[in-house]
């Protein structure tokens, strides 16, 4: 589970900004906590996150994916890390940018941070934090240069070995992993495995996973197709010819970096045919996902991608993460950039409250969200310490506040209506003065 994530100069967000998934003493939705005996913790199930256009949302969702990528797939030797450092600061050239996490793996709480330029890695470091105390795993340090080793860690000859290793541009996490040392393989399991970051622009990767056969969800999943109106009876996976349909060599080239079983949907285009490509049994196939409709006979009638809505599309995007969050033995944590993106506002609401009304104290997945649909904020849903808003200052900076750090939020509130009203930040500051101008200008 995700515990904490912070993130500094980072595109518009000029200072630290902290998503906290620690409860606060809020008594709303007290059944919606984990319960962490061990640390005697309590972790919050979701973040709901507002804002207006431009606030920092999106850009919050884009560090966790930086965050990620850049751990489990790391860029090539004297490559320059792709870093998007905040621009508009008067001393922000060449600062270092800093992400951390804090993590539940199993029964274990780690802090990894790391900090780096577009050049190489600043500093980085691992810590076990235990009920009472905390160990340093790892450090690196002085402009990524030095590097000191906790006595607790096994196989040190070898470890120090891989930090020699370690490139400029790479972190040591992912060097270690990468020389098949296991001590700190946890933690980058948790980053490979265990969030999942879904963009407005993602096109049906977790159907693919759900589609695919004897998956243990794939009746429930239909289910869901039928109860949530979207007119789809089943979904379908079959093998295409791909020898007329692609360029020779074109598929070898793109799936040059496909791990087995991976896939890589090729179609996202108006012409979408839910078409994925697939290494399977170590050769490159070419599958379509395809919409099973029925007609006024009954009969099965494959569509492609693009004959459905935009909105049922983005359901196929988004339905496999409800599924799996569901999963007791695999806890997971999915960040969806707009949840509502093309979605009817009850449909959201539908896959949120089942969501929320299916945990127990023991669930240790997590759901964090952007959404511009005031609809769902509303206490009857979402404690206040779930409700989160991004703003952005005079300076182009954002910053991230969570519901409860407003003093004047009573639970009887309504505040969507605060909200609206511009009362909490996070609406948009329009200028009427110049649109009024303009409508003016045109009737005359």
């Amino acid at each position: 589970m995700l515990l904490r994530f912070s993130v500094e100069n980072w595109m518009s967000f000029r200072d630290e900004a902290t998503l906290n998934m620690v409860a606060t003493r809020e008594e709303q939705h007290s059944d919606h906590v984990a319960v962490i005996q061990k640390y005697g913790l309590k972790l919050l199930p979701v973040a709901v996150i507002y804002g207006a256009n431009a606030s920092g949302k999106s850009n919050l969702i884009k560090a966790l994916r930086f965050a990620q990528q850049f751990i489990t797939d790391p860029p090539k030797a004297d490559a320059p890390i792709p870093v998007k450092p905040f621009l508009l600061g008067r001393d922000s050239t060449g600062c270092a940018t800093t992400f951390r996490f804090d993590l539940l793996i199993g029964e274990t709480v780690y802090e990894y941070r790391f900090s780096l330029t577009a050049k190489r890695v600043m500093r980085e470091e691992l810590k076990r934090i235990n009920a009472t105390s905390e160990v340093t795993l790892f450090q690196r340090g002085s402009g990524g240069d030095e590097f000191k080793l906790s006595k607790e860690v096994q196989d040190e000859e070898r470890q120090h070995f891989a930090f020699r290793g370690t490139h400029d541009n790479q972190l040591y996490l992912t060097n270690s992993v990468s020389q098949k040392l296991t001590e700190f393989r946890p933690v980058f399991d948790w980053f490979e495995k265990g969030i999942t970051v879904i963009h407005p622009d993602s096109r049906y990767m977790g159907m693919l996973e759900i589609t695919s056969d004897r998956h243990p969800r794939f009746k429930e999943m239909t289910a869901w197709l039928r109860d949530l109106d979207t007119g789809i009876a089943a979904m379908r996976q079959m093998d295409v010819t791909s020898e007329s349909t692609f360029p020779k060599g074109l598929l070898t080239e793109l799936a040059t970096n496909l791990k087995e079983g991976q896939a890589l949907p090729l179609g996202m285009s108006m012409n979408d045919d839910g078409l994925f490509l697939q290494k399977k049994d170590g050769k490159v196939v070419v599958r379509r996902l395809a919409p099973v409709h029925q007609s006024e006979s009954g009969k099965e009638i494959l569509f492609r991608f693009a004959d459905e809505s935009d909105g049922t599309r983005r359901l196929l995007d988004v339905l496999p993460a409800f599924l799996s969050l569901e999963e007791r033995q695999r806890p997971c944590v999915f960040v969806i950039d707009e949840l509502d993106r093309s979605l009817h506002s009850n449909l959201t609401r539908s896959l949120l409250e089942h969501y929320l009304g299916q945990r127990t104290d023991s669930s240790q997945s997590q759901l964090i969200f952007t959404t511009h649909d005031t609809h769902l904020m509303t206490q009857d849903m979402f404690r206040r310490d779930e409700i989160w808003i991004t703003e952005r200052d005079q300076f182009g900076a954002s910053k991230l506040v969570a519901f409860s750090e407003f003093k004047d939020v009573r639970k009887d509130k309504d505040i969507r209506k605060s909200y609206l009203q511009g009362r909490m930040g996070g609406v948009p500051r329009i200028k009427t003065s110049s649109l009024a101008c303009e409508d003016e200008a045109a009737v005359r």
